[in-house]
């Protein structure tokens, strides 16, 4: 009877440290998804990135306002390879390079490519092409604002158009960190 006691209490003990290893590995998970973030605005880039606000209420999520960024909607002859383009869901990257307030786009590519002087690469995946256009997602499309604020910025994205701060760690991983308006340029009615 002893004996299975103590093998009770030595097999009770070997599951109690894998519980602890389990919870141990999911903090470490959290912290990571966590100073990946704060990593991205440290060591990243900031660029500048013009965009227009749809869509700001979500009852699920509360306040966010939907980006469409120019630079979402490419003409194909930015497309810099000999094959083909991606199809639906593959990655890109795109070459963007200062433009005024905001960067542009200047190519896409399959593979990332080497960025000269005073340009960035940002990745994005294709949401779909046609024959004169390639429409790219780049998972910065969503901006969560305090609650109550998501019609103002729709009110200030009508009148201009907005400038999102964007930062782009040296991995590959943007972050939005601000949005302002862009008063250089002005929406005709």
């Amino acid at each position: 009877m002893r004996k299975w006691l103590f093998r009770k209490r030595a097999a009770f003990t070997g599951a109690r440290h894998w519980l602890l290893l389990l919870v141990a590995a999911q903090a470490l998970f959290l912290l990571a998804v966590a100073g990946a973030g704060y990593a991205t605005h440290a060591y990243g880039q900031t660029i500048v990135l013009r965009t227009t606000p749809l869509d700001p209420r979500d009852f699920l999520y509360g306040d966010y306002v939907r980006l469409r960024y120019t630079i979402s909607r490419l003409p194909m002859q930015l497309w810099r390879e000999a094959g083909p383009v991606p199809r639906r869901g593959k990655p890109v990257y795109v070459l963007l390079r200062p433009a005024g307030p905001a960067y542009e786009a200047v190519g896409v590519y399959t593979a990332k490519p080497t960025a000269p002087g005073g340009t960035v690469i940002l990745r994005g995946w294709v949401r779909n092409n046609g024959r004169r256009t390639l429409n790219v997602r780049y998972n910065l499309e969503k901006y969560y604002v305090p609650e109550g604020t998501g019609r103002t910025l729709e009110r200030l994205g009508a009148r201009h158009p907005l400038l999102v701060h964007v930062s782009i760690a040296p991995w590959g991983q943007a972050r939005i960190t601000k949005v302002a308006e862009d008063t250089t340029t002005r929406f005709s009615n």
